[in-house]
């Protein structure tokens, strides 16, 4: 079974984490929320406070098949600004493993050079962001090992997406019928 790590920080968009975690293990992945704040609790961008299940700076990150970065204003800028976050991002994208990303969020994989010619989306307006990518408009975008999403709009098909890139169509759409949600 896929292992995934969501990296957790201040300013975090709770929706975007929280919905990608709930759908995860209601589909049976294993995800891990770790916080890279150095504490086991971080406070989201609208002072929701969120318990971690681990600190980001204790995991061996190849543990994990998987990276998840939810957007939200100053966590997105967090993200970016730590160097175990974008050497993750790297390290996975140029491996195979699953690096996905939604609002802001994308434009820290723009930043770490992992979008080069790959279809992307982000939180309107964050476009310059996404370095190398084939912009676009759309909900989500797979494209490989990398799924990009626009915003809190669209947690749950982005959820959903990463539920269908590690178990298939047929359990994301289990997953989105057991929560009355119409792909």
């Amino acid at each position: 079974m896929a292992k995934l790590l969501i990296c957790m920080a201040d300013g975090c968009e709770e929706i975007e984490a929280l919905t990608v975690v709930d759908l995860a293990r209601r589909a049976g992945l294993e995800i891990d929320m770790a916080s890279i704040a150095g504490k086991a609790e971080v406070t989201g961008s609208h002072k929701i406070k969120i318990g971690a299940d681990k600190s980001f700076k204790d995991i061996n990150v190849n543990d994990y098949d998987g990276v998840i970065l939810p957007g939200g204003m100053p966590g997105t800028n967090y993200l970016r600004e730590d160097a175990k976050v974008i050497e993750t991002v790297k390290s996975f994208a140029k491996n195979d493993k699953l690096v996905a990303a939604i609002c802001a969020a994308p434009t820290v994989l723009g930043y770490a050079g992992v979008l080069e010619g790959k279809n992307a989306s982000c939180y309107p307006g964050m476009e310059e962001g996404l370095t190398g990518a084939k912009a676009n408009t759309n909900e989500v975008n797979v494209d490989g090992n990398i799924i990009t999403s626009r915003g809190l709009g669209t947690a749950i098909p982005f959820a959903l997406a990463i539920i269908s890139y590690f178990l298939g169509e047929e359990k994301a759409t289990q997953i989105s019928d057991s929560v009355v949600y119409q792909l």
